[in-house]
Parts: structure tokens; C-alpha cells; sequence
């Protein structure tokens, strides 16, 4: 006997592999470095990974944003995650790289040491950032993912990247 598929539970169906699709996003997290600790944010906000290129600086902007990049007409300010964290600066090398993101609206480039992989990250296995917090205001640190061998620092994009560091990207573009 032949498995017949309705119309009805050809889309339920549909909607279950979705919601996998959707629980599956929300559990991954691109990892980076940042010296020899490793951090990560949600895929979910990640549009692409480039190389370094040539920035062009802003006056009059905190240290750790850096300039804009033109990417293929789209302006992208950059944020030195080192910097924003106060750890030292220190000279960007062929594995340094760009985490281009939309937080909100807008563009933003994280710039890291460099990119490990994208993990998957159960909420089980997520401990809560308030143990590490001052416990007053937003926390830049979404939770603590343990992994085998060690551990993730997560990320908050909302926090980490400030309404004022947008600014820069909510042009449409350059000529």
C-alpha cells in the first residue's frame, strides 16, 4: 500500500521541518577569537564573514570603531571587538577578519582575531550571564556556552553595538 500525502499534512509537515529549521538556527553560534579566549554570537545575525580591507577612519568616534568600509556599496562601520573589550590592540594579520551583522536595522563589521567555526550550542548548555554581571543594566553577555574542552563567551549584538555605533550604517549607501 502506497503512502498517500495530503495537502494538509504535506504543510504541517512544511511547518514542522520549519520550526526545526528555526530551533536548529537559534541553537548555532558563529565562535571567534579574541586573544586566546572564544567568544560567539547567534548565526541568525550574521550575513557574511571578509577579509580585512582597507577602512576609511571617522574623527571624533570612540576608539574602537575603526572607520567604514565600502562593501559592495554599503557602508559598514567597523567595531574592534578587542578595543571595545579594553584588551590591547594589536596589529591585524592575514587571520583577522570581519563578521559583517544586522543589529536592528543596521549594518555593523566585528573585527576579531579570527573566526573557529559555527556550533551548535543547545540552551542546556548555555549558563546564565547573570552570575558574571554587575547586575545593573544590559549585559553585554548573553550566556557562558559550554563546550567540550572549554567554554564560549555568547555575545549580545543589542548591547555590544551601541545606538550611536549604528549611526554610521543606516546610510543606503556611497556613490
Amino acid at each position: 500500500m502506497m503512502n498517500q500525502t495530503t495537502p494538509a499534512t504535506a504543510s504541517q509537515d512544511a511547518l514542522m521541518a520549519a520550526d526545526l529549521e528555526t530551533d536548529t538556527i537559534a541553537d548555532m553560534y558563529l565562535t571567534f577569537d579574541i586573544g586566546p579566549e572564544e567568544y560567539g554570537v547567534g548565526i541568525a545575525g550574521v550575513t557574511e564573514i571578509v577579509g580585512m580591507q582597507r577602512i576609511m577612519p571617522i574623527p571624533d568616534m570612540p576608539d574602537y570603531l575603526k572607520g567604514v568600509i565600502n562593501l559592495r556599496g554599503k557602508v559598514i562601520p567597523l567595531m574592534d571587538v578587542r578595543l571595545r573589550f579594553g584588551i590591547v590592540e594589536r596589529s591585524y594579520d592575514d587571520r583577522t577578519v570581519i563578521i559583517v551583522m544586522e543589529v536592528g536595522d543596521a549594518p555593523i563589521g566585528l573585527i576579531v582575531d579570527g573566526v573557529r567555526e559555527v556550533r551548535e550550542i543547545a540552551a542546556s548548555q548555555i549558563d546564565s550571564h547573570a552570575q558574571f554581571g554587575r547586575g545593573q543594566g544590559r549585559q553585554v553577555i548573553a550566556g557562558i556556552g559550554r563546550l567540550d574542552g572549554g567554554v564560549a563567551v555568547l555575545l549580545d549584538p543589542s548591547v555590544l553595538v551601541s545606538d550611536g555605533d549604528l549611526a554610521l550604517g543606516r546610510d543606503k549607501g556611497v556613490d
